[in-house]
């Protein structure tokens, strides 16, 4: 089994416990599932705002601890002053993350996305129930049918979609109900990088859906290709969470961004 085979299996397990103890009744109790959601499609067209989403991740299969000493609440209220979204793990064995991670988080008034491996109706119900504004599929561990099904329910809930995917022929799985496109430049079986994917694949994204470049950026030239290749998103953790002070590591990124910006 590879790495990812590993996680949706563990996933199921942790998701059949879960609804064993909080039924869908109860998550719809929840003080934040009857907040309005903000629109990340929005926030990634707004142009006083940089593109990035910043994500808040303690480790990973690939690297080990990235950071586990740094505080989400310091960290997203630094990411969302200039950044388009927030990205959360909420995945506790591989990522460190945790549920109570991204309802910390929601004291930003910045877009929020549940990153987390989701396979089941339920997962969507709580990625609203805990706050968040857009869930992450990933093409690689659903079939086109249900990415479709679990699009559906998220619409149904007011959140947004990101679908992820990382070849050819995951294009397959965008659906009208997805709302943005993902391109990981990592190969979630052999966990390599490399950030051509994004630019060959971008040409086949349907130009209504904002695409989001995601993994192994790590300098703001990257990003000024990716953007004029049509990129709108690019999705940013690693480089700043392996700081030791990632508000400080995110700030200087945006300021030598916008200078770069400037300079085009």
């Amino acid at each position: 089994m590879n790495i990812l085979d590993t996680i949706i299996a563990q996933k199921q397990k942790e998701v059949a416990e879960r609804k064993a103890v909080t039924s869908l009744a109860q998550l719809e109790k929840q003080p934040f599932f009857a907040r309005p959601t903000l629109s990340l499609c929005h926030f990634l067209s707004d142009e006083t705002r940089t593109g990035i989403i910043a994500e808040f991740k303690r480790k990973s299969p690939s690297k080990g601890i990235i950071n586990d000493k740094a505080d989400v609440l310091a960290v997203t209220r630094a990411y969302a002053t200039a950044a388009s979204g927030l990205s959360v793990l909420t995945d506790t064995q591989f990522f460190g993350g945790a549920t109570a991670d991204l309802e910390a988080a929601r004291v930003n008034q910045v877009p929020i996305l549940r990153k987390d491996f989701m396979i089941d109706e339920y997962q969507v119900y709580e990625a609203k129930a805990m706050g968040a504004d857009v869930i992450l599929l990933i093409a690689a561990c659903l079939t086109p049918e249900e990415v479709r099904n679990l699009a559906a329910c998220a619409k149904g809930l007011g959140l947004e979609v990101l679908l992820e995917i990382h070849n050819e022929a995951e294009l397959e799985h965008i659906t009208g109900l997805v709302d943005m496109v993902g391109v990981n430049n990592r190969n979630l079986k052999t966990f390599e990088v490399d950030i051509r994917t994004s630019l060959q694949l971008i040409e086949q994204i349907p130009h209504t859906k904002p695409a989001v470049a995601e993994s192994g950026i790590s300098d703001v030239d990257t990003i000024v290709t990716l953007q004029q290749a049509g990129f709108k998103g690019f999705l940013i953790g690693e480089n700043f969470m392996k700081q030791a002070d990632p508000s400080i590591a995110f700030t200087d990124f945006v300021n030598q961004l916008k200078a770069k910006q400037h300079a085009h």
